[in-house]
């Protein structure tokens, strides 16, 4: 009864817009008669805009300064807990944060005097501009009405959910980013159950709301329906909501202004908006940090790790208690012992402002900051002063669900790329990830030279590969394999994790998309209408999605959209069926010639070109019709003879071979098969190369729930 006096008195707030709201499905045309302020029709450049959003930015400060109060605060100076402001952006992927953390820092100022102009800023990794996702959490800060507003963007992809977590333990509330048009999705959920389990009060943005498609009512009664289904207090589905456009730079309260700005933007005339609404909203719903600097030990919580090129590591985090001056001693606790790892002092304190980094005299309680001078420090360790000896309590991500094994590459064509070949070169490189990415576990494999290495999904262990692959690693890796448990209730009883898998598709391809998670163990749970697309949520064993990615993409014509997120342990589904057919293993040493290509291609599809290099037990290809691999040998060349042929020699066109991509191979890799992974080349093989040994251990297979219980 609670919860539906709590749904109806939240949409009676709501109400007084519903009218406006049916308005949206005509932004992108100009209504009859519809007069625009003259303030709009005055052309005006985008250097005007910005030196417009700043003075209104800065004339409270300014203000405030000429009536007696504290003079305007320098970004690099520890100012008072009450006008420090910590908040995170978390969204589902592709909704929008990173483009709207750029335009609230380029409107600010904060990236003034430098040369990044350029979209997503906050994305300096070199794989995360090359894919356009985030992968690593970014922290900055800028300046508004005297206020330092922190800003930490996070990643919105489910493998990359152990970020989200550590980070939600550096601020004091949230903005929720959300389509307009696609509304929440398997990603929104996961970060919101993580925010309102912190506690957290979210204050929601509808981005991309001048969209011709954008449905800001039943997003709204959606996003309240989740609130719901999550466990909100009352005060946390009293949520604020604005209305914003991040790619064309303004935010609203007011669905009106919205009408005006699209009004505006289809007429070629330039808006009057800005992200003020958005920073206003921070400084009034935001709660500053809470702590005590004055007679409290200085303590803080690290939750990420950065390389600096002259002061080597550097200890990101939240002060949590006390006041910390660069040449103070400190020390390193160990997380959860307490055990004392290192002891030091503060060489340097930054703080990050845009993409710059300010140095620090003296950081306090609220405060985000990197230190440096403890080089051995590790994530969710504690750094303080000497005489704490308690450490804080750290936030402790999901447990992986699937599982690689690296080792050294030990193919015949090893050693001609990469300059990092040994299996102690491996190890040390994977450990000093695992410091840095606590959502990686890593141990020891089955084998001396091999290591283990258990992630979240394909995704986060394909960048892992790739960023390996472009430092100079040869590599050789198995395919993922799901990490079962045992019931601690039951020893007999296997369980495995199960993923929510939502789906957008046109209405003609939800049959087969269907058909096919069904018989991958998936369960139908909803099945819906959104905008011109069929919405489709699956309860789905992590198994079921290992190699679904690219048949998703073959049954929708690329024109569908899948997204999951880890659910729950359940009970083992039993075995899956056989998705892939068998292959085509090469049995000679050499390079391939185009005659011997051109008479394997009609038994199905190749791997390889003319001129490649292969050896035995490499794979060249996938057989047509399901059996037994075939053995081949693309070597063969056409014997020539001194006696002229009848005929002239035909011109031998093969199919192109579309190379493979780092997420596809691993999907679509065998149990018993591996990836060859160098600097410019990937190549499937078997595990075992000589054919002999292959067929015996195919005798001896076990059961994969047998081999990888966790």
């Amino acid at each position: 009864m609670k919860s539906a006096i709590r749904v109806a008195g939240r949409r009676l707030v709501r109400t007084a817009r519903t009218s406006r709201q049916r308005q949206l499905a005509t932004f992108g045309t100009v209504r009859a008669g519809h007069t625009l302020p003259m303030s709009m029709l005055v052309p005006r450049t985008a250097a005007s805009i910005h030196t417009t959003v700043q003075s209104r930015m800065q004339a409270p400060a300014a203000s405030a300064a000429g009536s007696g109060s504290d003079s305007k605060a320098d970004l690099g100076d520890m100012i008072p807990m009450e006008r420090i402001r910590n908040v995170g952006i978390i969204a589902h992927v592709d909704h929008g944060k990173t483009t709207l953390v750029d335009c609230l820092l380029k409107q600010s100022g904060a990236l003034s005097g430098t040369t990044m102009q350029e979209t997503r800023v906050m994305d300096s990794n070199a794989l995360e501009k090359e894919r356009g996702i985030t992968i690593l959490s970014k922290v900055t800060s800028l300046m508004y009405k005297d206020h330092r507003i922190n800003i930490v963007d996070t990643p919105g992809h489910a493998d990359f959910g152990g970020e989200v977590e550590r980070i939600l333990s550096m601020v004091d509330s949230v903005v929720l980013v959300v389509d307009a048009s696609e509304g929440p999705m398997a990603q929104t959920k996961f970060v919101l159950t993580k925010a309102l389990a912190r506690g957290l009060h979210p204050l929601v943005v509808l981005n991309k709301i001048d969209r011709p498609t954008s449905r800001p009512d039943e997003v709204d009664s959606e996003l309240l329906e989740l609130f719901l289904a999550l466990g909100a207090t009352d005060e946390q589905t009293s949520y604020d909501m604005l209305f914003a456009s991040a790619k064309e730079g303004w935010c609203s309260r007011s669905l009106d202004d919205v009408a005006a700005y699209s009004d505006a933007a289809a007429q070629g005339q330039p808006t009057n908006g800005s992200m003020i609404p958005l920073l206003d909203a921070i400084l009034d719903r935001v709660p500053p940090p809470r702590g005590q600097r004055e007679g409290a030990p200085f303590s803080m919580l690290v939750t990420q790790l950065e390389a600096n090129s002259y002061l080597g590591k550097c200890a990101l985090g939240r002060v949590a208690s006390g006041t910390v001056s660069v040449g103070d001693r400190i020390r390193v606790l160990a997380p959860g012992s307490g055990e004392i790892t290192e002891e030091g002092k503060v060489t340097k304190l930054f703080l990050r402002s845009g993409v710059h980094q300010i140095e620090m005299a003296q950081a306090g309680a609220g405060d985000l900051v990197a230190i440096s001078g403890v080089p051995s420090v590790g994530v969710n360790s504690t750094v303080a002063s000497p005489e704490v000896m308690q450490p804080l309590d750290f936030v402790p991500v999901d447990p992986p669900t699937i599982s690689v094994t690296f080792s050294v590459n030990d193919s015949p064509l090893a050693g001609r790329e990469g300059s990092l070949l040994t299996s102690s070169m491996i190890r040390d490189r994977l450990l000093r990830e695992a410091e840095t990415n606590v959502a990686l576990q890593i141990v020891g494999g089955s084998k001396s030279e091999s290591m283990e290495v258990r992630g979240r999904g394909e995704l986060q262990l394909s960048v892992l590969i790739e960023t390996m692959r472009r430092e100079g690693f040869e590599l050789s890796v198995t395919p993922p394999r799901v990490l079962f448990k045992r019931d601690p209730e039951n020893k007999q009883r296997i369980l495995e994790p199960y993923e929510e898998i939502t789906i957008d598709v046109d209405h003609a391809a939800s049959g087969v998309v269907i058909e096919k998670l069904t018989k991958r163990k998936g369960e139908l749970k909803s099945f819906t209408d959104v905008a011109d697309k069929a919405r489709l949520v699956f309860h789905i064993p992590t198994r079921g999605l290992l190699g679904y990615a690219s048949e998703f993409k073959n049954d929708t014509h690329g024109t569908g959209v899948m997204n999951h997120s880890f659910l729950h342990y359940g009970e083992h589904a039993g075995l899956l069926e056989k998705s892939r057919k068998s292959s085509m293993v090469c049995m000679s040493s050499g390079t391939a010639t185009s005659y011997a290509l051109n008479l394997m291609e009609p038994r199905g599809r190749l791997f390889v070109r003319n001129g490649d290099s292969v050896y035995p037990g490499m794979i060249v290809g996938e057989l047509s019709k399901d059996g037994n691999d075939l053995e081949v040998n693309p070597t063969k060349a056409k014997q020539l003879t001194n006696i002229r042929a009848a005929g002239k020699d035909e011109t031998i066109r093969l199919t192109p071979v579309k190379p493979w991509a780092l997420e596809e191979i691993i999907a679509y890799v065998n149990p018993d098969e591996a990836i060859e992974i160098t600097p410019s080349q990937i190549r499937l093989r078997k595990q075992i190369l000589d054919p002999l040994k292959r067929k015996q251990f195919s005798r001896k297979r076990v059961g994969d729930a047998d081999c990888f219980i966790d």
